[in-house]
């Protein structure tokens, strides 16, 4: 299983290779309604900007004070909290907690360590405080928390897990559609294991964090995914999707099972899986036709585009539902001015 990089945590290696110190400016706590979540963070240098914390004027005096930082040589981790509705007329009214941190071009091959190993499979813990010189960044085998701020306004201390689940999918074919798909599931941050059957199918395609896999038997794949997977199948062949589609309901530890058709293919594919003794209980964990109700246009990239939201709605919903088990960590959050 692989972990999910934030964008800032991929460029920072290369950021920082070219020898100039940047900014890091991370949310450390949101309330009410923000742009971004604690925890969404991003690299301001001299001229480079990498990643969000939301767009709009808090951004803005974000970049602004980080390049104050900088022309200054930085300094310690500072924590600033801004009021978005009556300090910067932004109309969502939240406050939000922000922590800056340079990160001195020194640091390059240690991040590149860190890096290749949230990459790998782990996540980072850091932890800084406010008498702190800079944070202390460690591995960790699994997620161990949640972002959290604690203290005062004088006596502050931050804690953040990087590196979120990156969640697997299945897909089968590697039409228009699915290429269409792959573009939108990685900028998502998915886990792609990308299947076909033909020969020279992925020739000439960005495969870039994707793992392609040319086979006579595809079904064997579908028993190699871990639990939680999301299947989503649109191979050349109707005969095919059908095996794969016997097969994938074998399981019964999916997040998510869809195949690319009309009405009329799930009513012929639902009475042959019935025949060959499937339960009829089971035909609604089946989505067919795929994608988001509302978007009808048929060119690829619609069609990627609404079964890309259809996917990442079931994601979040299970995320969010997992984040609901856990306790809150946040512990004597500092307090509003």
């Amino acid at each position: 299983m692989t972990t999910r990089a934030p964008d800032w945590l991929k460029a920072l290696p290369a950021v920082l290779e070219a020898g100039q110190s940047v900014e890091l400016v991370t949310v450390a706590r949101a309330d009410g309604s923000t742009p971004r979540e604690a925890g969404a963070a991003m690299l301001v240098g001299r001229e480079t900007i990498v990643d969000t914390i939301g767009g709009g004027h808090l951004e803005w005096e974000a970049i602004s004070h980080a390049r104050r930082r900088l022309a200054v040589g930085g300094g310690r981790p500072e924590i600033v909290r801004y009021n978005l509705g009556a300090r910067l007329g932004q109309c969502c009214g939240g406050v939000v907690w922000l922590v800056f941190e340079s990160m001195p071009a020194s640091e390059r091959d240690a991040w590149v360590e860190r890096r290749a190993s949230v990459l790998a499979g782990h996540h980072l813990h850091r932890q800084v405080d406010s008498e702190a010189a800079a944070s202390v960044w460690q591995r960790a085998p699994v997620a161990g928390g949640e972002t959290r701020l604690g203290g005062t306004a004088a006596d502050w201390r931050f804690a953040q897990h990087v590196g979120g689940l990156a969640f697997p999918i299945q897909l089968f074919g590697a039409g228009h559609v699915a290429q269409a798909l792959v573009r939108q599931l990685q900028l998502l941050g998915a886990q792609i294991t990308w299947v076909d059957t033909r020969d020279g199918a992925f020739d000439g395609l960005d495969v870039t964090d994707v793992r392609t896999v040319l086979t006579d038997v595809p079904e064997s794949e579908v028993a190699r995914a871990p639990a939680g997977s999301f299947f989503v199948v649109m191979t050349h062949s109707h005969a095919l999707d059908f095996s794969l589609c016997e097969t994938i309901f074998r399981r019964r530890d999916f997040a998510y099972f869809g195949l690319i058709g009309s009405r009329s293919k799930r009513r012929s594919f639902e009475h042959r899986l019935v025949d060959r003794g499937l339960n009829p209980e089971r035909l609604d964990e089946l989505v067919c036709p795929i994608g988001i109700a509302g978007i009808v246009d048929k060119a690829p990239a619609a069609i990627a585009l609404a079964v890309a939201a259809e996917i990442f709605q079931v994601h979040e919903a299970r995320r969010l539902v997992g984040d609901a088990a856990r306790p809150r960590l946040i512990d004597n959050p500092v307090q509003p001015e």
